[in-house]
């Protein structure tokens, strides 16, 4: 079973499908799961290792640009036997359709009758969780979701982990500086890794960025 999902254009919101992967591979030990999303997820996805690989989305949030969908859904056509769709728009829903998959599953959202053909309804109050509204997908229609819930984890290698922190490690400090506690450093990485993937030049990511380098040089008990 082959499976392209449609990925969300947030960092946390792609960090929690990761739930939704491992409801697959449960269910379909032997699917192969592609996901179609922004390029920035990238570095995100390839740490999943349920993800077969990320397929770089090149349209940013909002944007419609119908015939360069339309020509993303022709190359995938034939690819894939079923599609499901994290984000809730209208827009989300076209390029599945362009590449005619068989079975396109998502949320009802913005009315996209005829563009999915297993259309689910959302009832908030079963599933309040974003990760259960994930996860729901990869199941038939109204089943319960067994718990305990998939937590995500990322695989990173250790070589990637340095190679990124050396672009936001401050200057080693004089002998005898005060030792920076491990989890501070640790917590210290993944603001920096976070800020990473957010992608060069935004503002937000060189303010993680400026976080992280701040837990680091902070010394013990400040």
């Amino acid at each position: 079973m082959r499976i392209l999902i449609i990925g969300p254009s947030w960092v946390g919101d792609m960090v929690m499908a990761q739930t939704l992967f491992h409801v697959l591979k449960q269910r379909h030990p032997a699917c192969v799961i592609d996901v179609l999303a922004p390029e920035w997820s990238r570095l995100i996805l390839e740490r999943m290792p349920q993800v077969r690989q990320a397929l770089s989305f090149p349209l940013g949030h909002g944007a419609l640009e119908l015939a360069t969908r339309r020509r993303i859904g022709k190359s995938l056509a034939g690819q894939y036997d079923q599609a499901i769709l994290l984000p809730n728009s209208l827009k989300s829903a076209l390029v599945p359709f362009f590449a005619g998959i068989a079975q396109r599953t998502g949320w009802r959202g913005e009315l996209r009758y005829g563009l999915l053909n297993d259309v689910r309804t959302l009832d908030k109050a079963r599933y309040p969780l974003m990760i259960e509204r994930f996860m729901a997908l990869g199941y038939p229609a109204g089943a319960e979701l067994p718990k305990p819930y998939p937590r995500p984890s990322l695989q990173i290698e250790t070589a990637s982990r340095d190679a990124a922190l050396a672009k936001v490690r401050p200057e080693p400090g004089p002998p005898g500086a005060g030792a920076v506690p491990r989890r501070r450093v640790r917590r210290g990485q993944a603001l920096a890794l976070g800020a990473l993937r957010q992608g060069r030049g935004n503002q937000d990511s060189r303010r993680l960025a400026g976080v992280a380098v701040r837990l680091q040089k902070r010394p013990c008990g400040g």
